[in-house]
């Protein structure tokens, strides 16, 4: 039975909580605090103070659990209840008529109205309320999972805890970082001696994903949302949409309209490109949906956008600075990238020290020169570039640069293969390929080793303690318990992952050893055919180019990487250590009518996605290729389909539409 002080003191508990509720509204959300900031943080105080003395009324969607007392361990990779598309791009007035027409096409004559909202640059994030309580926030990730980030999400203030809304309940958006609170996260690690973060969106990407959940809370996170479902529907339209998560005290971007026509749109369009700079967050367009929930579901997706939206990108801005100097950055397989040190430069809201220059080849067709004045461009407002070289500027100082003929880390020689512009490292153990490798080879698509990131790797190198990538498997907790920021609990958490990873498929290790032209796609192809890795070691490159989707490049690759003696002793450690090399996988295809065919798809489809098509046909036993060769069994072709249709044509091979597809897999 509660007593009367506990009594009291639940009563204060719930009207302090309900109060700093209505207050982070008015600040985060509606812009109009109604308190100083000192009188909130005397009731945030007041709230910690009362569930310090009655522990027993603190609850999850209490102010002050808004950040964890402990680091998180990692993060889980959760499947999204629906996919997180991506959005179709259109850079003028007249690819936005020509998304109207698609649109017209496939629902004419009826009344057409659209939503345009500011695109913001930021990270996409689903949130999901279960009971009125936030439970779960997950990243986009690749559309399909995400990583599991709700700790650090509910540092985000302006997003809240609880909702009236006992159903359960998913919002999406984008979080992002506020351009005051960037310039001061810099200005911190600038004080700090280190590394700035390039720009707002990598700085929100590093922020949402850090371990420890009081760091998240400092960098001032914000979020706008603009999609809602309510047990899985959507059954309002978009423009009621936002006006219902604005009342469930949700933070929605004001900055949107409801459009009648075209025009509506290109007349928003040409405000925001002219007022970007005014706003405190990074905006690179705007987004226009059809506004009608019915009509959306008539439009229905490819495998990759909605067809009843797309974004109109701003376009990408320009500014002049100098060419301090160049300088050559070494990757994972070698590759001796150039890289331009620029004169810092403010370009869309973010300081621009650096820029690609991709290869030699690049250098000397643009002819540019250390001390050059250049006209750079962010393209897409992400990736800067080199668009120019202003020559009649030149003074006669300026110096070419000499593209080295050895590695700038462990002075091998570079050797640039026939036919290609990159130029590579040839030594196997050099340090900057090495980091790179072990980087790669710990990854979660490879074999997944949570905690082995940039800073461990570092400090092992460093301190001699990994010279190959098999070394992973032989480090200690004596080891590990040394280094920086490890202590006990995390060395033995890092042991484990680490065995962990040993029972990861064959698909992964393949990808994992880096071999070049291998994705996460072909490894998964060359396991399932091999079914060894002995056998792949020993596979020939008239035995590689007969296999569906691989072609000549990433069969050469393959056997080059297995010659070198290097690398056996990498497989024969690797083993040693007791990874899996042999896979107990059937293959993606199962034994069915279609078994041994291969078909290409092609056009855009309407009666399924890509990846229902993909399935259908391997659930009988098929296999999908990228290419079209004459192992191809079909070519299934939809609308407006591209070269695949004319090759196919050409050597003869059947042609399938949706019709005669949905016959052949019934």
């Amino acid at each position: 039975m509660i007593g009367q002080d506990q009594n009291k003191a639940k009563k204060q508990i719930q009207q302090l909580r309900s109060e700093i509720r209505y207050h982070e509204k008015k600040y985060y959300i509606d812009n109009d605090p109604q308190i100083s900031d000192y009188e909130f943080d005397i009731k945030i105080r007041e709230l910690k103070k009362l569930e310090s003395e009655f522990p027993e009324f603190i609850t999850p969607d209490s102010p002050t659990q808004r950040v964890g007392e402990q680091p998180i361990e990692g993060f889980v990779t959760v499947e999204h209840s629906s996919p997180m598309l991506s959005l179709d791009n259109c850079y003028s007035v007249e690819e936005l008529q020509e998304f109207e027409q698609r649109v017209k096409k496939t629902i004419p004559d009826e009344k057409i109205d659209y939503v345009a909202e500011l695109k913001i640059d930021g990270i996409g994030i689903s949130v999901i309320y279960e009971e009125g309580r936030l439970s779960r926030a997950i990243t986009r990730g690749d559309g399909l999972r995400g990583d599991d980030v709700t700790a650090n999400v509910k540092t985000i203030k302006s997003l809240p805890l609880t909702i009236n809304k006992r159903r359960k309940t998913e919002v999406r958006g984008e979080i992002f970082f506020p351009f005051r609170s960037f310039q001061q996260l810099n200005k911190h690690r600038s004080e700090t001696d280190e590394p700035l973060f390039a720009n707002p969106r990598n700085a929100a990407a590093g922020s949402i994903r850090l371990l420890d959940p009081r760091e998240t809370a400092d960098r001032h996170l914000d979020v706008f949302l603009y999609s809602l479902a309510i047990e899985g529907k959507e059954n309002q339209d978009q423009w009621e949409i936002l006006k219902t998560l604005y009342a469930l005290d949700f933070k929605t971007n004001q900055i949107s309209t409801l459009c009648r026509s075209l025009e509506d749109i290109v007349a928003f369009y040409d405000e925001w490109r002219e007022k970007r700079d005014s706003l405190d967050y990074d905006v690179d367009g705007i987004v226009i949906k059809i506004n009608s929930v019915k009509q959306q579901k008539n439009l229905g997706r490819t495998s990759k956008f909605p067809r009843w939206a797309i974004s109109f990108k701003f376009p990408a801005r320009q500014t002049t600075t100098k060419v301090n100097d160049i300088i050559i950055q070494v990757g994972r397989t070698g590759a001796l990238t150039p890289v331009a040190v620029l004169e810092a430069v403010k370009l869309s809201g973010t300081t621009i020290s650096r820029a690609t220059l991709h290869n030699e080849d690049e250098i000397r067709k643009k002819d540019i020169r250390v001390g050059d004045l250049i006209l750079i461009e962010r393209s897409g407002d992400v990736i800067p570039k080199i668009v120019s070289v202003m020559k009649e500027q030149r003074t006669g100082n300026e110096k070419v640069f000499r593209f080295p003929d050895m590695c700038p880390v462990c002075s091998s020689a570079a050797f640039k293969p026939k036919g290609e512009a990159v130029s590579r490292c040839t030594n196997p153990s050099c340090p900057a390929k090495l980091r790179e490798s072990l980087l790669h080879f710990s990854s979660r698509r490879a074999m997944n080793i949570e905690g082995f990131g940039e800073a461990l790797v570092d400090q092992l190198l460093d301190m001699n303690l990994v010279t190959n990538v098999s070394d992973i498997y032989s480090l200690k907790y004596e080891d590990l318990v040394e280094l920086d920021r490890m202590g006990s609990k995390s060395a033995r958490n890092l042991l484990k992952e680490i065995l962990k990873s040993k029972k990861r498929g064959l698909f992964q290790l393949i990808f994992a050893l880096g071999i070049r032209h291998i994705g996460e796609r072909t490894a998964i192809v060359l396991a399932d055919h091999f079914n060894s890795m002995n056998k792949l070691m020993h596979a020939s490159f008239e035995e590689l180019i007969e296999i569906p989707d691989i072609g000549p490049i990433v069969a050469e690759s393959t056997v080059f990487f297995f010659r070198q003696s290097e690398n056996l002793d990498l497989i024969r450690r690797l083993k040693q250590a007791g990874l899996i090399f042999e896979s107990s996988r059937k293959g993606n295809s199962e034994q069915g009518p279609l078994t041994g065919q291969s078909f290409v798809l092609t056009g855009r489809l309407t009666y399924f996605t890509r990846d229902d098509a993909k399935k259908n046909i391997e659930k009988l036993g098929g296999a999908v290729s990228s290419s079209v060769s004459r192992k191809t069994a079909y070519v299934i072709a939809g609308e407006d389909p591209g070269s695949k249709l004319e090759k196919a044509r050409d050597l003869g091979i059947p042609v399938l539409d949706e019709g005669d597809f949905q016959k052949l897999i019934s």
